[in-house]
């Protein structure tokens, strides 16, 4: 296991330097959470989590680290001894990878010495924002897929080795049902997928004899690259040919894969042209810089399509790189007196949320139909309540006060025990993930003007929030 603790902004470093000095006794409550969702969309799909407790598990400094630290000649003998014996003395409570998460709700928080919980902001952010902007994205890929596997092929477009490798882990997380990427594969038992690349048919005297030569070496196996040369008038004829070579000789043929020209007509010629040929369970596989938009015009077009393959749009989420998920200080605590701080900024959107905070998910009662999410006070009972008072989160909402008479709540941030070394499979997140998302309203998972789903907060909260807001604001 990599020892990450160095992936640090200069500053954090600075600031616990100094925390250490003047603050040694404090401890501080950092919320980590996002203000805007990606493509527009209503939610973001927690991923990551288990790279966070492995990197947290190994979080240290060695000789090397601490003589660095030494030629950068930058901080106190005392605070580079402190590294040097450093043990990590944190709380995090997270909501569980595959939850759709909404903004201003934390999704994950650290709790301890300020000087360590300052130390963590970088790290955490780079693995959760990853994983979860790739998760979010496949999510909607597999939206508009309608019940047609997604498989994703974009190692080669990732942007390094370990966005290739996390960056599967969380497009399965997000409703991919495999990779192929081998070493993805290998580390989290994703099924591995592929067919071809153009050079294998190109390699041999003509096409036929290289399908042939394939289906020879993999009859189990022959998914037929069609379109390196002319899709119907050669690639389609001579796959039925090698199909129906396999038939006879005991096997069933996978089916076809088309990467560039008419998508749609091509896919349907083709399918007349397998049908006719008796081979109408034969697939037939779309790649090509595919994204959710293009997916949902074949798709409207009545392409004949089965499978997805899913490169660089996916790998990259090329539409909307980057997931803005911010690290916030909530509360600090001296002499077992909690103090909630804010954050206060001429763009009103930017103002967080103060406080030590629970975060629940409401149902109808009875029912597994979500309809809010609150965030509510660590010391407050949600529980039982008949008639509860809240306020939306969003600062820009204009109609914020509303009063909730009966709902179920479930508790979505819980704590997370940093010795664990058991972790769910990818594939039980993402049937988690995909059962959380049957909770929620069909509206709000729309691709293009989705709904907006409600996160509010308590009455408490609200007023805590506006208390502080007047004390951090000058008065005209």
């Amino acid at each position: 296991m990599r020892n990450l603790s160095l992936l640090t902004d200069l500053y954090e470093f600075s600031m616990a330097n100094g925390f250490q000095h003047d603050l040694p006794a404090t401890q501080a409550t950092f919320d980590v959470f996002y203000r805007r969702v990606p493509d527009a969309g209503s939610f973001v799909i927690a991923a990551g989590l288990q790279q966070v407790i492995e990197a947290l598990q190994n979080f240290h400094f060695s000789e090397a680290d601490l003589a660095y630290f030494k030629t950068l000649d930058l901080w106190d003998p005392e605070f580079l001894n402190y590294l040097a014996n450093f043990k990590l003395d944190c709380q995090i409570q997270a909501v569980a990878e595959g939850t759709p998460v909404f903004p201003r709700e934390p999704l994950l928080t650290v709790t301890g010495p300020i000087a360590q919980t300052q130390l963590l902001e970088t790290l955490i952010l780079n693995i959760l924002n990853h994983q979860s902007l790739i998760a979010t994205k496949a999510r909607r890929l597999t939206f508009a897929a309608s019940g047609r596997p997604i498989m994703e092929f974009g190692a080669r477009r990732a942007q390094g080795p370990d966005s290739a490798i996390y960056g599967t882990r969380a497009a399965v997380i997000g409703g991919a049902k495999s990779t192929s990427n081998v070493l993805a594969a290998k580390a989290f038992n994703i099924p591995a997928a592929g067919t071809m690349a153009h050079s294998w048919i190109e390699a041999f005297p003509d096409e036929l004899t290289a399908f042939r030569k394939w289906s020879e070496r993999y009859p189990d196996n022959s998914a037929l690259l069609v379109d390196t040369y002319d899709v119907l008038n050669s690639g389609v004829p001579n796959a039925i040919t090698v199909f129906q070579e396999l038939r006879e000789r005991g096997h069933q043929p996978v089916g076809i894969r088309i990467d560039s020209g008419d998508v749609t007509m091509l896919a349907q010629q083709a399918r007349k042209m397998l049908n006719a040929a008796g081979f109408p369970e034969a697939k037939i596989t779309i790649s090509n810089a595919l994204d959710e938009t293009i997916i949902t015009s074949l798709l409207q077009q009545g392409a004949p399509i089965d499978n997805f393959g899913i490169g660089e749009k996916l790998i990259t989420s090329a539409s909307a790189p980057v997931l803005s998920g911010v690290y916030k200080l909530a509360a600090i605590e001296q002499n077992g007196h909690v103090e909630p701080k804010i954050k206060v900024s001429a763009s009103r959107e930017k103002l967080t949320i103060p406080g030590k905070k629970r975060v629940y998910r409401l149902y109808r009662p009875g029912t597994k139909q979500a309809f809010a999410d609150l965030i509510a006070l660590e010391h407050e009972t949600i529980v039982g309540e008949s008639h509860l008072a809240v306020f939306n989160s969003d600062p820009l909402s204009v109609d914020r006060h509303h009063v909730l008479t009966a709902f179920d709540a479930q508790l979505l941030l819980k704590p997370v025990t940093l010795t664990t070394t058991s972790y769910p499979s990818v594939q039980a997140i993402q049937t988690t993930s995909q059962h959380q998302l049957a909770e929620l309203p069909r509206a709000t998972q729309r691709l293009i003007n989705p709904d907006v789903y409600p996160v509010y907060m308590t009455a408490a909260l609200s007023q805590l929030q506006t208390e502080l807001l007047s004390q951090a604001t000058p008065a005209d």
